[in-house]
């Protein structure tokens, strides 16, 4: 099969050239939000997501969020896949021009300045994103957590200002605990060839009052216009392990296990939510939060992430397949990528759906009842059942008709694992151990 690569480039290029004038709508400014982070404890830390101001989850894209998957782990994009985004990437960029007639703009008076951006909604797939203080003073940064990746980075003052569309920076001249790690570098590579990368500074860090220093800060003297639309995102924060880790010449620790020695308990959870804030927890594992018993299973940390074993899966009311599925944790991701098979097979249950090339993913009535989808986790103490409720698998809608809809499983083609987004995530109670090196999972109520 021949691949192609990612469309985003032309999209980011076509919007740096075009302009803008008062009568067409702009983002919002940044507003201030406050933190809302609890130090549970001298040796644990509480905090919840802030919502991102410029998430539409109306007009969220499944094909969009699948490319970014095959972005983030620098796999060749599909040609159907591929094809699926230039299309939908261009049919957003007639409807900007529409918008701009109807407004007596005029297709050629776009521009971008001050910060402001023109950006399609169906870029902000981060629904919820995490305060962060760097530095002393503190300059609060907006990050998004991501379970698959091992890498603290953020917008900075080195970030050229075209590559700023209104992201807050981290400016490590205005710390006083800032200090540049010499002859560091940093480079994160992207399926569609795009990469994020600049030097690395050693500063103070805190996450719900949890402080550590020094911690290794990766400050973008590039970004890849993967990232770019998005102005509420100031950054990603890595928590995985640090052999995934792109510093050189050394690897550096993530935020987590720079933190081990601080608290209680060598853990995380991540209670996230549908439609609602989550909540992180570092060093404890809050009992109310979760109902029956955490079941645990061992992790394989050799490829650095947070990868695990089921001990198999469930379609609705059908059979337990005891077929193991081998996979990763990734809040990250926003998407369930499942084996082919598996994938085939649940969509089997779901009546005139189909794989549709156009779409590049699977596909189904946007009124039609999806079956939850379960998978076991578990070991000698015992096992957990996983139900991921249907309506979550109903991501969204291919266009704006609202008849046919894309789905939240999918393939997981040539990344080589199965990745359990945030779709399966958010169905679960999820405790990250990094003493024991396993994951727990345990019900919760929805």
């Amino acid at each position: 099969m021949q691949y192609t690569t990612s469309f985003g480039g032309f999209l980011a290029a076509t919007l740096a050239t075009a302009g803008m004038v008062s009568a067409f709508p702009t983002i919002p400014p940044r507003v201030p939000v406050p933190v809302d982070a609890i130090a549970a404890a001298s040796g644990s830390a509480s905090l919840k997501q802030v919502r991102n101001n410029q998430y539409n989850g109306k007009s969220k894209h499944g094909t969009i969020a699948l490319e970014k998957a095959y972005l983030k782990f620098n796999v060749m994009i599909p040609e159907d896949v591929s094809s699926a985004v230039s299309r939908i990437r261009s049919e957003l960029l007639a409807d900007l021009g529409h918008l701009a007639d109807l407004a007596g703009i005029g297709r050629s008076k776009y521009k971008r300045s001050n910060g402001s951006a023109i950006t399609t909604p169906q870029e902000y797939d981060v629904e919820y994103l995490t305060p962060v203080q760097i530095g002393t003073p503190a300059q609060t940064l907006m990050l998004d957590f991501d379970t698959g990746s091992s890498d603290l980075w953020v917008y900075s003052s080195a970030t050229p200002s075209s590559d700023v569309k209104g992201q807050t920076v981290y400016d490590p001249d205005q710390s006083e605990t800032s200090m540049q790690l010499p002859n560091a570098t940093w480079s994160i590579s992207y399926g569609d060839g795009s990469s994020s990368k600049g030097q690395v500074y050693y500063d103070n860090v805190t996450i719900g009052g949890l402080s550590v220093y020094p911690m290794a800060v990766e400050a973008a003297s590039d970004v890849s216009a993967e990232f770019t639309s998005d102005t509420d995102i100031d950054g990603l924060l890595g928590l995985a392990f640090s052999k995934l880790n792109t510093v050189k010449p050394k690897k550096q620790k993530t935020f987590f296990e720079a933190a081990q020695n601080k608290l209680d308990s060598y853990l995380f959870t991540a209670d996230l939510k549908a439609g609602a804030p989550g909540t992180y927890n570092f060093g404890f594992i809050d009992d109310t939060a979760y109902t029956g018993n955490i079941s645990y299973t061992d992790i394989d940390t050799s490829g650095g992430f947070w990868k695990f074993s089921t001990t198999g899966y469930q379609i609705g009311d059908g059979d337990y397949e005891s077929v193991p599925i081998h996979g990763i944790a990734d809040t990250g991701t926003t998407l369930m990528l499942l084996p082919t098979n598996v994938a085939v097979s649940y969509y089997q249950s779901v009546h005139n759906s189909s794989y549709d090339q156009t779409q590049g993913g699977f596909v189904f009535p946007c009124d039609a009842e999806l079956p939850d989808f379960s998978f076991g986790v578990g070991g000698e103490d015992g096992n957990t059942t996983v139900v991921v409720p249907g309506s979550y698998i109903n991501y969204s809608p291919t266009d704006k008709t609202n008849a046919t809809c894309y789905g939240g499983i999918q393939g997981d083609s040539s990344i080589g694992f199965a990745i359990f987004g945030d779709i399966a995530l958010k169905a679960a109670f999820v405790v990250f151990d990094g003493e024991k090196e396993q994951i727990g999972f345990a019900t919760k109520n929805l």
